[in-house]
């Protein structure tokens, strides 16, 4: 009879999927779409576990001293606390390292937008000079004695470990990394309410008059273009323009997803601003002049209390599940 009901129970919470069916290996939120895999690299538990223990290894920088986890720190929403990470030898990036939450909802990579595939993303940091600063080949020659990753490799993809094992293992962890459970959520599937202020500050952030949504949309909160925003009046960094070769692209950027924004502090794309209050005051004012700038960019003109209702609202989309 014991056996009887522990298999109702095990029906009742899997149905009739598999235990290692991929929306039990990687539960998304049900208010989410559906997660789109390459054909060619499906989540398992064996190379989730693979991607996970690269992911916090060290070996994957020159000098064995930066992890991925070194820049995308768990508890910042898989971001960093500088404005520009401090790679290999204490070299300085140059943008601010972005959360990788929910980025299996993302169509292109970097800021700028350069990378098309998440399979191939781990690529651009582990062979950037100023961030792991080591060739993906000579990774693979460096691992090439580690008998339990070499396993762990033939196992999962019947090959050693070489570059495409490290960046199909790193990128199937990556995609694993789903965040839909804020204050914000549970009010929208009515488990939860907002606070007076949160209320005030939602009112205010889907408003035509302060017209967020324009860029932050969707259940991301992002609309996944490219614009510039008016921080600066002369970028250095061209932006999208390296990668469209566009001069109406220079200094454009990703705009990001507002989830857990309230965790990735400094922003913007090169971190320059320190805090919520400085971005928040940074629309307000309606930005700096730039040939680029979005004509979206405008004077808000909230009071301080808007503002500080504003920034309730913005915390509201904070999801806790990576910091308790």
């Amino acid at each position: 009879m014991r056996n009887v009901i522990y298999f109702f129970i095990l029906l009742q919470l899997f149905g009739c999927k598999k235990v290692d069916d991929i929306s039990v290996l990687i539960p998304s939120p049900n208010h989410f779409p559906e997660i789109i895999y390459p054909d060619d690299n499906k989540p398992t538990k064996e190379k989730l576990a693979l991607g996970k223990r690269l992911f916090f290894d060290t070996r994957l920088s020159l000098d064995s001293t930066i992890s991925c986890a070194s820049c995308h720190l768990p508890e910042y929403a898989f971001s960093d606390t500088l404005a520009l990470s401090k790679g290999v030898g204490g070299a300085s990036g140059t943008r601010n390292a972005p959360s990788l939450l929910n980025v299996a909802y993302e169509r292109l990579f970097n800021k700028d937008g350069g990378v098309i595939k998440l399979d191939i993303f781990a690529l651009v940091p582990i062979e950037d000079h100023n961030e792991m600063g080591i060739s993906v080949l000579a990774l693979s020659r460096r691992l090439a004695d580690d008998t339990e990753l070499q396993k762990a490799s033939n196992d999962i993809f019947g090959r050693n470990l070489d570059a495409y094992v490290i960046t199909r293992s790193l990128s199937t962890f990556v995609r694993s990394l789903i965040s839909g459970d804020s204050g914000y959520d549970r009010y929208k599937l009515q488990k939860g309410g907002l606070s007076a202020a949160e209320e005030r500050g939602k009112e205010i952030f889907f408003s035509s008059d302060a017209n967020c949504t324009s860029c932050h949309s969707g259940i991301l909160f992002t609309s996944q273009g490219f614009e510039n925003n008016g921080t600066k009046e002369e970028y250095l960094d061209q932006g999208r323009k390296l990668v469209t070769g566009k001069d109406d692209d220079w200094g454009k950027f990703k705009v990001p997803s507002l989830r857990n924004v309230g965790l990735t502090a400094p922003y913007m794309h090169d971190g320059s601003f320190n805090s919520l209050e400085d971005v928040i005051a940074h629309y307000n004012a309606g930005g700096k002049n730039h040939k680029n700038k979005s004509p979206l960019i405008k004077s808000l003109q909230l009071t301080a209390l808007e503002q500080t209702d504003l920034l309730a609202f913005l915390h509201s989309l904070t999801d806790k599940k990576y910091i308790e």
